[in-house]
């Protein structure tokens, strides 16, 4: 059980794909300027990762080698075509606001890269577990920065309006506010990620 809790756990901080492999940032950073944005981008790329590597972990020893990538493609391509047909019939507005960047699911580094070095070599039960925690770890890094790029530079969240127009900023709407606040997690996550390794040598040594 702890090797599963532990394979989950890497994806939110340790091993995260967005502050620590930096995988996946163009579709991230273009999405994150409404909070719905960074939510439903999240839960759509969970949903995909989650699924393709269940797939694959579960014929992983069926796919032959000389087509591996061609039936990873197909695998991502037919998860990222469902849940965008799903946004287009239930929510079109996000469907629409989100605009390429769903069915750019197919080609995220992020999904092609778990599945080629993690699923294809692994069990069904350490894949489920690696593909929801890189998804979770996605999912609150999106969430995080489009709370922050919507806050500070539109006044509001989902819609609502906090910040008076008078007081908002318009530099974190803009793609350089969006590498700002990027780097600002990335340096957070360094700082936290310090901390627990000074309590984990501090923990060894007694």
């Amino acid at each position: 059980m702890k090797k599963y809790w532990t394979i989950f756990t890497n994806g939110l901080l340790t091993e995260n794909p967005l502050l620590v492999l930096m995988i996946g940032l163009c579709s991230s950073l273009a999405v994150t300027t409404r909070l719905e944005n960074g939510l439903g981008m999240g839960l759509a790329m969970t949903f995909v990762l989650v699924m393709s590597e269940i797939i694959i972990s579960l014929f992983r020893k069926l796919i032959p080698e000389s087509i591996r990538i061609p039936v990873f493609i197909i695998v991502i391509a037919s998860f990222t075509t469902i849940v965008d047909l799903l946004m287009q019939a239930y929510l079109p507005a996000l469907s629409k606001s989100m605009g390429v960047f769903i069915p750019l699911i197919v080609v995220n580094c992020i999904i092609m890269g778990r599945v080629e070095s993690f699923a294809s070599k692994r069990s069904m039960g350490e894949s489920f577990c690696d593909a929801l925690g890189m998804g979770f770890g996605y999912l609150w890094v999106l969430c995080g920065i489009s709370f922050v790029r919507e806050l500070l530079g539109a006044g509001s969240i989902l819609g609502k309006e906090i910040i008076p127009e008078a007081y908002r900023i318009g530099f974190f709407t803009n793609a350089p506010g969006g590498f700002f606040v990027f780097g600002m997690f990335i340096a957070g996550s360094i700082g936290i990620r310090q901390l627990l390794n000074k309590k984990v040598r501090g923990g060894t040594a007694q």
